[in-house]
Parts: structure tokens; sequence; C-alpha cells
């Protein structure tokens, strides 16, 4: 895409995760938001396996941004288990705060009483899957081997299996996620199983990259207080090579649109951006060149 594109119609490919989980839903408010300040700005969804499969498609070319659980964005850019990701900030998506949901009549009350037991991690792609396994090794469990491991196809086959009783809980996170809500929502209700306090601290102790985050009360049907657990960042990470015109108006646009933004996105804002990433480096040149244009840059 040549620096000719800030004047012209330009469509770009975003790529989310497998329909029934969190980031497709993310990508309709996002993409709708960016339609309704940039109508040039045409932005294609695209279904993906997830986190995973994100990166090395931003990587080869075959997406121009996608969305990424912060977990799987600290692996590729720290280069763990691979070469470091020569990928760059669009935008922070929302804080993920990895829980636990069970039926309301499920015996179990704690993360201990699940050992053993079927869980449903998610879809194989998806970076919630990392995080479990961050979050249960923080505890000196393997969430492949102290459990059932269940892994989806879809991510949206997890609350019926909960329901029906097939996998005595459902691993997830974020705010509106699409399972949690199913779960909470159903005529028995859901109850939902975090880290205590003391868990909590082994894990930061363990894995510093990942952050303590509350889900405020009343995020889910049934959910009266808020829970405390751990979790991280996700966003919004641009191929290497995507016009900084493009991405300056990406966020101009996301700016513009945070005074009357949807609830998915009441978290994507360019202060929590810039609060999220460790350095400015990580933005997108584009990116940048606008915050600073905007007044926006620390």
């Amino acid at each position: 895409m040549s620096s000719t594109a800030a004047a012209e119609k330009v469509k770009i490919t975003l790529g989310t995760a497998t329909p029934g989980g969190g980031f497709p839903v993310y990508g309709d408010a996002f993409t709708a938001a960016i339609k309704t300040q940039d109508p040039t700005l045409e932005i294609e969804a695209v279904n993906t396996k997830g986190s995973t499969e994100n990166v090395p498609r931003l990587e080869a070319g075959t997406l121009d941004i996608a969305l990424v659980q912060g977990e799987v964005v600290h692996e590729a850019l720290e280069g763990i288990g691979r070469p470091p990701a020569n990928l760059k900030v669009i935008t922070a998506m929302y804080p993920t705060a990895g829980l636990f949901v069970v039926r309301a009549d499920s015996p179990a009350h704690r993360i201990a009483d699940l050992k053993g037991k079927p869980i449903a991690w998610g879809a194989a792609g998806s970076g919630l899957v990392i995080l479990g396994r961050y979050v249960m090794d923080g505890l000196g469990l393997d969430a492949a081997k102290d459990f059932q491991p269940v892994y989806l196809e879809r991510a949206g086959d997890g609350p019926a299996m909960v329901l029906d009783g097939r996998v005595a809980a459902l691993w997830g996170g974020g705010a509106g996620w699409p399972g949690f809500k199913t779960v909470m929502s159903s005529a028995g209700g859901g109850r939902f199983i975090a880290p205590d306090d003391d868990e909590i601290g082994r894990i930061l102790g363990r894995h510093k990259f990942l952050k303590r985050i509350v889900q405020p009360a009343g995020a889910y049907p049934g959910q009266t207080a808020p829970i405390t657990s751990v979790g991280s960042w996700s966003f919004v990470l641009a191929r290497p090579g995507l016009d900084a015109a493009v991405a300056s108006r990406l966020a101009k646009a996301l700016h513009q649109a945070e005074a009357n933004a949807a609830p998915r996105l009441a978290d994507t804002t360019a202060r929590n951006t810039l609060m999220a990433i460790p350095g400015s480096s990580l933005l997108h040149p584009g990116v940048l060149d606008y915050y600073r244009q905007a007044g926006l840059s620390r």
C-alpha cells in the first residue's frame, strides 16, 4: 500500500478468531467504528484459529492487521520459542482477566477442586489457552497433565459442554466474553472460579509480564461483585510494511470513535494503548505520528 493510500479507498484484512469467541465480536465493533469515522477505509474481518495463527499470518503478509492475545504478543515479540516477530501495535484492545466458569450447582469452588477434571481450555489456536497454561504454571500445575484438557474446534462449543456436564469448567476471559455470557445467562446460572490472593501472588511472582486485573461487578448476569484475577492486555497488531498512512488513519478513526464507543471498544483508547505498552517503539510509526500530531504521545 503506497503513501497515497491516505487519500484513497483502501481495503485491509483483519484476522479475528473462531466463531463464538470474543475476538469476532470485538472485530465487528472495531470495523463498525472505523467505518463510521473513515468510510473509505474498508476492513474485511477474517475468521482464523485465533492468536497463534494470526501472528504467523501477519508475518507472512496474508493479514494486514489482527487481534492477538497478550500472552501471544509477549511470546512473539520477546522471541519465546521462536524468533522475535517484527510486528507493531495499532491499538490496545482490552484487559483480560483469566477465569473459569462452572455451573451454579458445581461442587467446585477453588482451582484445586478442578484438578483431574475435564476442562475446556478454549479453541486450540486461542491465546486464552496460552494464558491458562501460564496461570496454571504459576500455581505449579500443568494445564495439559493435571487436568483432562479439552481443546475446541470453535470457541462457541464450550458453553454447551459446561451446561450438559461434558466438562467441569470452561476457561476464558474478558468482559462480555460470549462463552461466559452463555453459561451465566443459562436457566441454572453459573459461577466463576478465580485464583485467590495468595495464588495471584504466586502467579505474578513467576510470570512478571502478567498483571493483576479486575473483572468489574455486573460484567455478566448474576455477577454481583468484582472478581480479581490475572491476565494481560490484548492488542491489534500490524503486519510488517503496513503503510504508515493507513496505520495513522486507523489510529485517528479509533481516537475519534472514543467519545461514542460501543461497549466492546470501551477500553480501546489511545491513553490505554500508551499505558499498556512498555515503550513507544512498539507502536506502528503511523500510529505514533498520529499520536504526536494529536498531542497524545508520552
